[in-house]
């Protein structure tokens, strides 16, 4: 029997047009609708974009020697002890530790909970849990000068025979010991810089010198990408083990990303549209544009964003070579300090720090060591105001009347300081202390500094830790430059015998008056000009709660909210 092809209905045709027709428009709407819950979703996550116009070239805590480097790695890592707002030094990895009599060895005990982040240089992907033997690694790697520049705050760690060639030893998975050449009161302070950070032995061989950009940490965030010049982004560590005071686990953002913008203008329009959540620091944006002549927000910008001023630990000043052994310090008048002194006399620093930096700072008036740290103190530490009747008391002094015979003086700055010292150059003028500018290249005054190739130089010191010691370092005697920070080579006897005290003394007290009369000194034989204490500014979107400062000026992230607009 031949088959039967029957026709199909009109009706059945319109059956099949009008499913056909359902079906796509179900599915143009449950499209709709998952992209509608997928930006929903997205509009839920809480993410901090702050911009980085000078780049970050590792995330490598071995490599963290600059700020722009040390923000993301203080997100990623952690290490034994930390600081706190205050400049307290607290436990972080380690839960405490303990010092012997003889102030040579530190116990650390640490947590028995954390865990290195997921990641494939682990077995099946998963993060293990941090051991001492982890920090014996990591330490242990900084003595490679092609790994790290730390190399330098290792050079009391002990590997001789007394400590059993072990500087660091891991007594078992829980106790690290810490052996020392001598005794030094501020070597806890130094562990809580992000060279001192935990890392994995496993992500070093797993990716090699390439562990630059695919960091493996313990910290309140994960990377995820870094696109070297435009974007770095990290995400929420959903397994942190730090928690808030009400025991809500830390962190409260979703993911961090910065950018890399380095026009100044096009990062400040990016940040009055909410696109970014903080710009940092007084280059980042035009302050005489921002901020008034007393250092507030101008009216126009206080609903887009507000203002965070914080005592920060940078002295800017001039260094004075006066080492009298060196042939350019016996040809110069530099060599006498009455004239150092009526230097320190001549000039503004009120004036400057009002009218060349809408007052972000404060006058160097005291000593060279920085509000913030214990030890400054403006009553006991006496330094320099503008009194131009002093400057020519002591010109007269220094063989110099009404500055009769005084040859013109070189000061050797960048760019960057130009206005200021040429502000600081036409008041000496009216004083008459006549100084010639000279505008270098960054790198080529960094290494004339280091050579002692320039007489007089602008400079700032920026702390490594918050510890007097890290100031007063660059006056002691044993750190003539090149191989050392003095680089004024400056010696006075009392003041290295006050410093070797110091070193050694752990009560606070005691400390804090040997570095005031050691300030002093430096106030009064004069190698440097202290110009004023740098501030640490920033400009946030009222969307941001919970930023912290500190004089440190380290970017912590971890107890920042974000709300919706």
């Amino acid at each position: 029997m031949s088959a039967v092809v029957r026709a199909k209905p009109k009706f059945y045709e319109a059956s099949l047009f009008m499913q056909s027709f359902v079906k796509a428009l179900l599915l143009v709407v449950l499209s709709l609708l998952m992209s509608c819950r997928s930006e929903s979703d997205e509009d839920t996550r809480t993410v901090f974009n702050y911009n980085e116009m000078n780049g970050v070239s590792s995330l490598d805590p071995a490599a963290a020697s600059n700020f722009e480097n040390i923000a993301p790695v203080n997100q990623l890592f952690n290490g034994l002890v930390q600081m706190d707002d205050s400049l307290n030094v607290i436990p972080c990895i380690a839960t405490g530790y303990s010092i012997s009599p003889d102030g040579l060895r530190y116990t650390f005990s640490l947590r028995q909970d954390i865990y290195f982040h997921d990641n494939p240089c682990f077995e099946n992907a998963k993060g293990r849990k941090v051991t001492a033997g982890d920090f014996v690694f990591s330490f242990n790697r900084l003595y490679d000068s092609k790994v790290s520049s730390a190399g330098s705050l290792l050079e009391n760690i002990d590997r001789g025979e007394r400590s059993n060639y072990k500087g660091f030893d891991a007594l078992n998975d829980s106790t690290l010991i810490i052996c020392l050449k001598t005794p030094f009161s501020a070597f806890v302070n130094i562990l809580t810089m992000k060279y001192f950070s935990v890392i994995p032995l496993e992500a070093i061989e797993y990716y090699k010198q390439d562990f630059r950009r695919n960091p493996v940490g313990t910290g309140p965030f994960v990377f995820k990408s870094w696109q070297e010049g435009t974007k770095l982004i990290l995400l929420k560590n959903q397994n942190y083990f730090e928690r808030d005071t009400g025991n809500v686990a830390l962190p409260y953002l979703d993911a961090v990303t910065v950018s890399f913008i380095k026009d100044r203008e096009t990062a400040f329009m990016e940040l009055l549209n909410a696109k970014f959540d903080m710009l940092s620091g007084a280059d980042a944006f035009n302050t005489n544009e921002v901020l008034d002549k007393e250092g507030n927000l101008r009216e126009f910008y206080k609903k887009k964003f507000y203002l965070q001023k914080e005592t920060f630990l940078k002295t800017d000043y001039i260094g004075i070579v006066v080492d009298e052994n060196l042939p350019m310090v016996q040809n110069s008048p530099l060599r006498l300090r009455a004239l150092r002194q009526a230097i320190n006399y001549g000039f503004d620093r009120d004036k400057l720090v009002k009218y060349l930096r809408n007052n972000i700072g404060k006058a160097a008036h005291a000593g060279f060591i920085p509000p913030g740290l214990k030890s400054y103190d403006s009553i006991l530490v006496k330094g320099y105001h503008y009194q131009p009747n002093k400057t020519a008391e002591l010109l007269r002094d220094a063989g110099y009347p009404n500055g009769k015979g005084l040859p013109e003086i070189t000061l050797h700055t960048t760019e960057n300081y130009k206005e200021q010292v040429e502000f600081i150059q036409s008041q000496l003028a009216e004083n008459n202390i006549k100084t010639q500018i000279s505008v270098e290249k960054t790198t080529v005054l960094r290494q004339a500094v280091a050579g002692c190739e320039y007489l007089m130089f602008k400079k700032s010191w920026v702390a490594d830790y918050a510890d007097e010691e890290n100031f007063m370092s660059l006056f002691y005697s044993k750190n003539f430059c090149p191989q050392g920070v003095n680089f004024f080579h400056y010696r006075n006897a009392e003041f290295d015998s006050l410093f070797e005290k110091a070193l050694i003394e752990n009560d606070s007290y005691h400390k804090r008056k040997l570095y005031q009369r050691m300030d002093q000194l430096v106030v009064e034989d004069a190698p440097v000009i202290t110009l004023f204490y740098d501030e640490v500014v920033r400009l946030v979107g009222h969307q941001i709660k919970g930023l912290r400062t500190n004089p440190m000026n380290l970017l912590n992230l971890k107890t920042v909210r974000k709300s919706k607009n």
